[in-house]
């Protein structure tokens, strides 16, 4: 690479995410039949789904494609787009919801500490910008490294089902 007097930084190419930048393979609906698996996930078993736990607004889901080994996301079964758009009590099961998903987490796998947040809008980062959900990552003091940019690949130490299956128990230990 060559080095601009201008701009001194270098650039780490990944052609292969403008898929997801562009939007190929998103939801076009609310439904699960238009391709919401937010919508769809409650619909299925808990194993099935990933779902960690169920409330009577929101509930706790593993991610698909994690950040890190246990990473959760925190979504209402309404299926709306922005945190603006929830009622009083649907806000409070989500905060609740969040609060115990850190617990479990440090009860299960004791993170150093954690990323909690949500990206409003596909310019903002929404992978899913449709229906709204909050994740909860937890970390670990040198998690982090370039297999993501550089090998497009994670490493996680756990299949999803064992890390569901952990958090799920651990959850229910930490009512």
């Amino acid at each position: 690479m060559t080095e601009d007097a201008g701009d001194p930084f270098e650039r780490l190419w990944t052609p292969h995410r403008m898929a997801y930048i562009k939007g190929t393979g998103k939801p076009t609906g609310p439904g699960e039949d238009e391709g919401c698996p937010f919508c769809l996930a409650p619909k299925l078993s808990d194993e099935e789904g990933l779902i960690v736990a169920r409330g009577a607004l929101v509930y706790a889901v593993l991610n698909l494609y994690p950040y890190n080994s246990g990473h959760v996301l925190v979504i209402p079964y309404r299926h709306v787009p922005d945190y603006t758009d929830l009622e009083a009590a649907e806000v409070a099961e989500f905060s609740a919801f969040t609060q115990h998903a850190i617990l479990a987490l440090r009860a299960a796998s004791t993170p150093h500490g954690f990323n909690i947040g949500m990206n409003l809008g596909t310019v903002a980062g929404a992978g899913i910008a449709a229906h709204l959900h909050q994740h909860v990552v937890p970390r670990w003091g040198g998690d982090t490294n370039f297999m993501p940019v550089v090998a497009r690949t994670r490493v996680l130490p756990e299949l999803l089902p064992d890390t569901r299956k952990v958090l799920a128990e651990a959850w229910v230990k930490t009512g």
